[in-house]
């Protein structure tokens, strides 16, 4: 393995590695179904309702149990209507009356059960019920996730996503480094390419500027990664990969179609910049065969479009096994980011930082509080019982509410 991914795991299996969940997991047979073996006990309680509070692109979901226990999560951002209703025909039916403990079974039986339909709304709708029990779960015990993880709620290093192609590079440039004066990041990620671009820039040559330009903004000492969003063949790939290289790029993300994972692991192969991978997947097989052929240095599980943190979690475990660091894709500042830093803040494989938006937005605001907020380049891991926030009740009241429930 060359230099610079040689450095870039070294630092990534050794800055966050905590005595958390992934020293405790047990094994199976195939790894992809590796319980939690969590400190969970079951209270003799059963999941009584299920609801869904929906608005826009956001559906935030309340669970409750018949001892009245009650615990908040977030179904995948986006089309959130259409997961919504998934989740109440396909996936609340399964989970009512069983016990909330039972973590594990839960998301094995409701994607099993599902399984003429893979996988993407069952995992994103499924997303939303597990959230809730993790929530209700550290509520119950007076423990944050986190620590119900093994680990310790801290501020947690960060880097600044860009998720901007429209922009010019002296205007990206100049923006994060006032980003890197102003609140300390000291990482950061950009967009090269084209979403699916068939090999095409946004505009010619736009990336060649991009790349060399922002590192000049920054300097040398701040991280610099790039996400490609399934833009390049692999030949491309591997071009521009070599790029990045030279301007001391230190992660490759989603270089050509994530489905293509023969291409990816060409270019994982060829270059010396890692190459990061896996947001859009959500079966756990396909996690299995992506580790097993090393399509990827840096596994990217997304907590919400995987169906949950349980899932997540054996995705993180999958990658221990391989040596690999795990850092989640949380690309907008709804609760997918809360999510992650407390996973983050457990897993011995945890990579150096998490993905923080720095676009402004107005779909997340007033979601929850207390806010997240960047300084000297970290966010705190919230540190009250579960996600430690609190879904604002005003946005649940304008949301539009369903529930499903056991008679």
């Amino acid at each position: 393995m060359m230099q610079p991914r040689r450095d870039f795991l070294k630092m990534a299996l050794g800055v966050s590695a905590a005595p958390g969940l992934l020293a405790q997991t047990r094994t199976s047979s195939g790894g992809e179904r590796a319980g939690t073996r969590l400190p969970i006990l079951s209270t003799g309680s059963k999941i009584k309702s299920i609801e869904t509070f929906t608005s826009g692109s956001l559906s935030i979901v309340r669970v409750r149990t018949d001892s009245g226990q009650e615990g908040y999560g977030q179904i995948a951002p986006f089309n959130a209507d259409i997961s919504a209703t998934v989740l109440h025909r396909m996936v609340a039916p399964l989970a009512l009356g069983q016990d909330p403990a039972a973590l594990d079974a839960i998301s094995d039986q409701c994607v099993e059960a599902n399984y003429k339909f893979p996988w993407s709304f069952v995992c994103r709708a499924l997303a939303g019920l597990d959230t809730a029990l993790w929530d209700l779960h550290g509520k119950t015990t007076g423990k944050s996730v986190c620590e119900l993880l093994g680990g310790k709620p801290r501020p947690f290093p960060i880097y600044g996503s860009s998720m901007r192609r429209d922009i010019k590079p002296v205007d990206e440039a100049a923006r994060l480094a006032r980003l890197r004066d102003e609140n300390g990041y000291r990482a950061f990620k950009i967009r090269v390419g084209k979403v699916c671009g068939h090999d095409e820039d946004q505009w010619p040559g736009r990336t060649e500027e991009l790349v060399p330009t922002v590192r000049k903004a920054i300097g040398n000492d701040v991280a610099l990664l790039a996400d490609g969003n399934s833009c390049y063949t692999a030949p491309k790939a591997i071009e521009v990969g070599k790029m990045l290289g030279q301007n001391k790029v230190c992660h490759f993300e989603e270089p050509c179609p994530y489905w293509e994972l023969e291409w990816t692991a060409q270019v994982a192969t060829a270059i010396n910049v890692p190459v990061a991978g896996g947001e859009q997947d959500n079966d756990l097989a396909q996690w299995r065969r992506m580790i097993a052929m090393h399509a990827v240095d840096v596994v990217q599980p997304d907590i919400c479009y995987l169906g949950g943190m349980t899932q997540a979690l054996r995705v993180a475990d999958m990658a221990a096994k391989a040596s690999l660091p795990c850092v989640p894709h949380s690309a907008n500042l709804s609760m997918v980011t809360v999510f992650t830093l407390h996973m983050q803040g457990a897993v011995q494989n945890a990579g150096p930082y998490v993905e923080f938006s720095i676009e402004p937005t107005n779909w997340t605001d007033n979601l929850f509080e207390p806010a997240l907020k960047v300084a000297d380049g970290k966010v705190p891991i919230p540190s009250g019982p579960g996600w430690g926030v609190t879904i604002n009740k005003s946005w649940l009241a304008k949301a539009e509410r369903q529930v499903t429930e056991k008679a």
